[in-house]
């Protein structure tokens, strides 16, 4: 595989696929950097969501609390790690919230339905890669 210059992380249960990268930086989410360093990856830059991060790239905390997704501008995509899944795109099962509900989990993401969302891009299932606001709004 080829170098990266950056690897963000979305949660720190997708920390495991970094190993897999030649990354210059890995970036995560401040409530993920402690339990991927735990898992042995090296994080090298750590932020809160808001922050600015490389490419103009925006992170939105959801409500797990570890978990934050990423507003990809140039390519018009939001990239999720494991509060959306795909195929076809749905919330996470309710086991995966903790103390947090659908309706928080909803909450969360509606800051999302404010940007141009092309694609939607899924750690889990298949992306969706057309009207990807359209799909959003349907399951918020």
């Amino acid at each position: 595989m080829g170098r990266a210059e950056h690897v963000l992380v979305t949660v720190y249960w997708h920390g495991r696929t970094t190993r897999d990268v030649d990354a210059g930086r890995v970036w995560a989410p401040s409530r993920s950097a402690q339990p991927l360093r735990n898992r042995g990856i090296g994080v090298t830059d750590v932020f809160r969501a808001g922050d600015e991060l490389p490419g103009g790239i925006r992170a939105f905390q959801t409500a797990r609390k570890a978990e934050v997704v990423y507003w990809l501008p140039e390519q018009g995509a939001v990239a999720v790690g494991d509060v959306l899944l795909g195929s076809p795109l749905r919330l996470c099962p309710a086991s995966w919230l903790g103390k947090q509900t659908h309706d928080d989990l909803r909450a969360s993401l509606r800051p999302l339905l404010e940007l141009p969302v092309e694609r939607v891009l899924v750690s889990h299932g298949e992306p969706v890669l057309r009207d990807g606001h359209a799909a959003l709004a349907a399951v918020l």
